[in-house]
């Protein structure tokens, strides 16, 4: 029955998907990235309610004028940054665990025991590639282009990993490209959701 819970989440992805248009933009994106003052307090009183947000306002101010010299740093300058060394490193270890989980989805797929070592090392390099994709590209789309398409993307890779799965028994090379949509479903998940 492990079908019908990856069938769950992607239930909750879209009812997420229909009501996040509804929800505004984050206070701090408007006024930090889009410079949009009317937006960030038309925000604020949508997320908050009715009230007086000066304070919270004034802090974003200030934040803004700390990080008005602040150059954004993408992932290659992030990389050959030293101080963050120690976080990379952990970060890398948790990812190379990742290895280690998902094996019995893998086998219930019916793919050759020899194999699924290799295909939970894919799982962990999608979730590595996702990271990196979304941190790249976070700034130039910002969070709700982001989450509207990655579970959009995450249904559509649902749908058909449903369809490869039932089918798998008549078409052996389906067992394949269910892996690969388990791949594309990690890097849809972690570029939004």
């Amino acid at each position: 029955m492990w079908n019908v819970l990856l069938s769950f989440s992607g239930l909750v992805a879209l009812i997420q998907l229909i009501f996040l248009p509804f929800f505004p933009e984050s206070p701090p994106y408007l006024l930090l990235q889009k410079k949009d003052k009317a937006g960030c307090l038309k925000a604020m009183k949508q997320l908050w309610g009715e009230g007086n947000y000066h304070t919270e306002f004034e802090d974003l101010m200030k934040e803004k004028a700390i990080t008005k010299g602040t150059k954004i740093m993408n992932v290659l300058e992030v990389l050959r940054e030293g101080s963050v060394h120690p976080q990379l490193c952990t970060m890398l270890l948790l990812l190379l665990s990742l290895q280690l989980c998902g094996l019995k989805i893998f086998e219930t797929a019916n793919l050759q025991e020899s194999i699924i070592p290799y295909v939970s090392l894919g799982v962990s390099i999608s979730e590595l590639i996702s990271i990196i994709l979304c941190s790249s590209i976070i700034d130039r789309f910002g969070r709700r282009m982001l989450l509207c398409g990655g579970y959009l993307l995450m249904a559509l890779i649902l749908g058909l990993l449903e369809t490869s799965l039932l089918l798998s028994d008549q078409f052996l090379w389906l067992r394949y490209c269910s892996v690969i949509l388990i791949f594309l479903f990690i890097i849809a998940y972690g570029l939004g959701p």
